[in-house]
């Protein structure tokens, strides 16, 4: 830090002295926007021409916020394109929307992806390299201070979740190699969720290695909701100190679901369609949800990372 304010302060004296010295502006920190369950298939009756009806199929509205906002990078958290999500189904519904912030997408694999082709062949099509090896559809990326790491809960097309499969070594391989104070981890399916789904056992292995490595923030979808959670620790008990605190955003645009049972440590609930974003400090992070023009529920705070 010491070094930082003796470069800024000798920088700001050369201004003074020099004044055609041109300064270059602070560069601001990144941010990360998010949401999952989109596109709607063209050939359901509220399409409408990508502008959707009512409380479904409200992607074009979702991406209005990301255009205005201007994230640096976009986490999409799986059922990108409903049903048959196809190369075509892509180009007809998600691309004249979402597809407008194609080149920041950093996708995550749903299971509609792969719910008419274990493949998948469609949803690696569309987005390219940027999916990951079509093999596995997980990776990781560094976001200014932050590590991000993005999962794929289709478990049973990668081998398993459990201890000893090859996502779970390759995770464990990853962490261990980028120990940065702040991480971020998203895929699709929510290990803890007050939606419809309810709590899923199947990602404790994720959570029990994101947790030993400190990880600060879990982002998902599937369930048609905004959640957000305090820290808990593997078991869903409440740990402030070390926990990971998970999001569920599945308010992508597609349509919204019965809600279930409200879990422990569950904060927020609502069901309006919205992105999330998240400003990334190099020690903490700032977020907030911020709703489809005409809705006013909104969620925002700051925490520091472990």
């Amino acid at each position: 830090m010491a070094a930082v304010l003796v470069v800024s302060r000798t920088v700001a004296a050369l201004a003074l002295t020099d004044p055609g010295l041109v300064v270059p502006p602070p560069v601001p920190d990144p941010v990360l926007a998010a949401a999952g369950d989109i596109a709607c298939d063209a050939s359901w009756p509220e399409f409408n021409a990508t502008y959707g009806s009512g409380t479904v199929c409200q992607m074009r509205s979702t991406s209005d916020l990301l255009l205005a906002l201007q994230p640096t990078a976009v986490a999409t958290l799986g059922d990108n394109q409903y049903n048959n999500a196809s190369l075509a189904a892509f180009t007809a519904s998600f691309d004249p929307t979402w597809g407008r912030v194609k080149p920041e997408i950093r996708p995550a694999i749903g299971n509609h992806e792969i719910e008419r082709d274990p493949t998948a062949a469609g949803y690696f099509q569309y987005f390219g390299p940027a999916a990951g090896d079509p093999a596995t559809a997980y990776y990781s990326y560094d976001l200014g201070a932050w590590h991000i790491v993005v999962l794929n809960g289709n478990c049973t097309q990668v081998g398993g979740c459990d201890p000893g499969s090859p996502q779970i070594k390759w995770l464990s391989a990853d962490l261990a190699a980028h120990p940065t104070l702040c991480t971020l981890a998203y895929w699709h399916q929510p290990r803890w969720t007050s939606g419809e789904h309810g709590n899923n056992p199947l990602y404790d292995t994720f959570w029990q290695e994101l947790y030993r490595a400190g990880v600060d923030v879990v982002l998902n979808g599937h369930d048609h909701d905004y959640e957000r959670f305090a820290a808990q620790d593997p078991a869903g008990n409440l740990d402030i100190a070390h926990g990971v605190r998970e999001f569920v955003i599945g308010t992508g645009g597609a349509r919204f679901e019965s809600l279930g049972i409200r879990q422990p440590n569950s904060e927020v609930v609502s069901q309006t369609f919205g992105v999330t974003s998240f400003t990334l400090h190099p020690t903490s992070y700032d977020w907030q949800f911020i709703p489809q023009a005409g809705q006013t529920f909104t969620d925002t705070g700051t925490t520091y990372c472990h």
